[in-house]
């Protein structure tokens, strides 16, 4: 599994961004996969989480109703789409891969990491 992540950028407060993540090694189907972000000056914190199926999705308190995560197997690649954006989404957001899960928000489950994108939201 190599994970890459992109389509971060700078937007303003109140706008989209849609983010991807993509497996080059072509095995993304059988991973259940997260996006996780980290801040300036804070822990890295969990986002959303969907199944390797698509099946089952999770979110954090802070994002629900504003992102969407979906995955296009066949593609190899994982979204997180990003709607009203503030400018406390603004932190480097990561995508991580793993084959055995039980809490999809639980960052210690997961076994491949991306390097990370940067997000920033302008007030």
């Amino acid at each position: 599994v190599q994970l890459q992540a992109s389509g971060g950028g700078l937007v303003q407060a109140g706008g989209s961004l849609r983010v991807s993540c993509a497996d080059t090694g072509r095995s993304f189907g059988n991973y259940a996969t997260g996006w996780f972000r980290q801040a300036p000056g804070k822990e890295r914190e969990f986002v959303a989480a969907i199944s390797w199926k698509g099946g089952s999705t999770k979110y954090a308190d802070s994002v629900k109703g504003r992102f969407t995560i979906s995955r296009d197997n066949a593609r190899n690649t994982v979204y997180l789409q990003m709607n009203s954006l503030k400018p406390e989404d603004t932190a480097v957001y990561y995508c991580a891969a793993a084959t055995i899960i039980d809490d999809m928000s639980n960052q210690y489950e997961y076994e491949y990491w991306g390097q990370g994108t940067q997000v920033t939201v302008s007030s």
